[in-house]
């Protein structure tokens, strides 16, 4: 169960992860070493997964960003699951969701411009095990992220 105190420390860590503990503690209103232990409480209990750095996919070559709607040509747990382990291997797959709707899978792939797209798209994902046909979205601009 989570009370006030895990609630606000999550809330911080979401938008500021290299905040000081010290800082962290002084912003929940308790002192460093129950803050402390309730970070690393709600890290075993599955609360917080982990840190990463966010950064600018503009300066590392990789503004093209694009979206696909896939349909498989079956959907039984063995066909999601084939499908699954072959799109993780897929290191332009920036984001990939089951989704409920007129197609099965929505995915975000990031690529340095349109023809590395192509490239992914027509050898890559479309090659996947099951995958009867794609849509293809790009993204103009990102105006939340």
């Amino acid at each position: 169960m989570l009370d006030q105190f895990d609630r606000v420390i999550i809330s911080i860590l979401q938008t500021e992860g290299r905040i000081t503990l010290t800082e962290l503690a002084s912003r929940v209103g308790l002192t460093k070493t129950p803050c402390a232990a309730r970070v690393k409480r709600l890290e075993a209990e599955g609360y917080i997964l982990g840190f990463k750095a966010i950064v600018d996919s503009e300066k590392l070559g990789l503004g093209h960003v694009a979206f696909v709607e896939v349909k498989l040509n079956d959907t039984k747990l063995s066909a999601l699951d084939a499908f699954n382990e072959a799109a993780r291997k897929i290191p332009e797959i920036e984001q990939l969701h089951l989704i409920a709707g007129p197609f099965d899978y929505l995915v975000k792939i990031r690529t340095a411009d349109i023809n590395a797209f192509r490239l992914v798209l027509g050898e890559k994902l479309s090659a996947l095990p099951h995958v009867a046909h794609t849509s293809s979205f790009v993204a103009m601009a990102t105006v939340v992220d």
